[in-house]
């Protein structure tokens, strides 16, 4: 047996195996390869998740299978070439939450206007509360504080997170949770990375602000969160109003309010005074029949006019009738007159009929039919 090797190599045939918890790989670079293991008691301990493709040194010892009688190697530490473990892990994490949609915009709650009672999950010992607390007491000192002392670095932090943040939402009495460390190391702000944190933020029911570190460190909780603050100190600038500005609006609004019921009150007593010169309020008996006069004067003048047009119209109509009884062919018919017609029509000349033709001669009384035996014309 070979031990304390390290051998750099590039994994494949990688298998997790999920109900033991070992790793099977196989460790290989241009020329050869060899078979490899990782027991769960050193796989529990990895910060990242090996891929098939991925550069990685290994510590291991080097012993035959005797199964199979091949040499393999039994691997009880891993680091990928390239990024480090933590930084390959933070990355992994990323991505996996992004696919399932933990950070989509869509989720993220609104953060009150103006929270009652802010929890904040933090170290009691650290700067970051009392950087909170003042910046909390001098915009809006109403504000209930309530601190939840966790852990925010260490193997315990993850799990004191968590549990805080249930407790909050259990509890129910809290607007905002500020979630707030000081800066540090990827290693020391690495509770915050931990999937169990993110899932917690996620979950929770009450809006959550990430403030993790110094304005370019970005935690997976911060990705998670609601809001991300830069900083602590944002994050309490963001989560409650400036109670002087919200006063300066409310001076304003208040001499709005009373110049607007003012000029409300101009125009209401200047109708008031053109009310009190209306002649009908004054004497609405007279003014009443002063408008019945008017309308009496006003139907007489269109009856008047009525009637004359009506006479004029009668008058054209009778003209009328007298025309058009002019144009009656009965008419000449009663002086003495005829008409003679062949085959239903008007015969205006000799030249449209010819002898034996049948006609027929209406009068004033009747019809007479006869055949014509001669035709002579004038």
């Amino acid at each position: 047996m070979l031990n304390a090797m390290y051998i750099k190599g590039e994994i494949s045939n990688f298998t997790n195996h999920y109900k033991s918890g070992h790793y099977y790989f196989t460790l290989k670079d241009e020329q050869s390869s060899v078979k490899a293991v990782m027991f769960s008691r050193y796989a529990s301990n990895m910060r990242f998740l090996p891929e098939n493709g991925m550069q990685v040194i290994v510590q291991c010892t080097v012993s035959v299978y005797e199964r199979d009688g091949v040499y393999q190697l039994y691997v009880c530490d891993m680091q990928p070439l390239g990024l480090g473990s933590l930084q390959l892990a933070y990355e992994q994490l990323k991505n996996k939450l992004e696919q399932e949609g933990l950070f989509k915009s869509e989720y993220k709650k609104a953060i009150p206007y103006m929270p009652e009672s802010i929890a904040v999950v933090t170290s009691a010992d650290g700067a970051v509360l009392h950087d909170i607390v003042n910046i909390l007491s001098r915009r809006c000192p109403l504000v209930e504080l309530k601190l939840y002392d966790v852990a925010v670095q260490g193997v315990n932090a993850a799990a004191q997170i968590c549990s805080a943040i249930e407790e909050i939402n259990f509890s129910a009495s809290s607007d905002v949770i500020i979630l707030a460390r000081g800066g540090g190391s990827l290693e020391d702000l690495w509770a915050f990375n931990e999937e169990m944190v993110a899932r917690a933020v996620f979950a929770s029911k009450i809006p959550v602000i990430s403030a993790i570190g110094h304005e370019t460190d970005y935690t997976i909780c911060d990705f998670a969160a609601d809001l991300r603050a830069p900083t602590p100190t944002a994050a309490a600038e963001l989560a409650v109003p400036n109670i002087y500005d919200l006063m300066y609006k409310i001076a304003v609004a208040e001499k709005q309010i009373k110049n607007a019921i003012e000029s409300k009150l101009d125009m209401l007593y200047s109708r008031l005074e053109n009310l009190k010169a209306n002649a009908m309020l004054l004497s609405p008996i007279e003014y009443c029949a002063q408008k019945q006069k008017q309308l009496n004067e006003i139907a007489g003048t269109i009856s008047s006019a009525v009637n004359g047009k009506t006479e004029k119209e009668q008058n054209k109509l009778v003209l009328f009738a007298g025309i058009i009884e002019s144009y009656n062919p009965i008419k000449p018919l009663l002086r003495g007159y005829s008409i003679t017609k062949l085959d239903g029509k008007n015969i205006l000349s000799v030249e449209k009929a010819t002898v034996d033709d049948v006609i027929t001669t209406e009068l004033s009384n009747g019809i007479i039919s006869s055949r014509i035996i001669k035709i002579q014309k004038i």
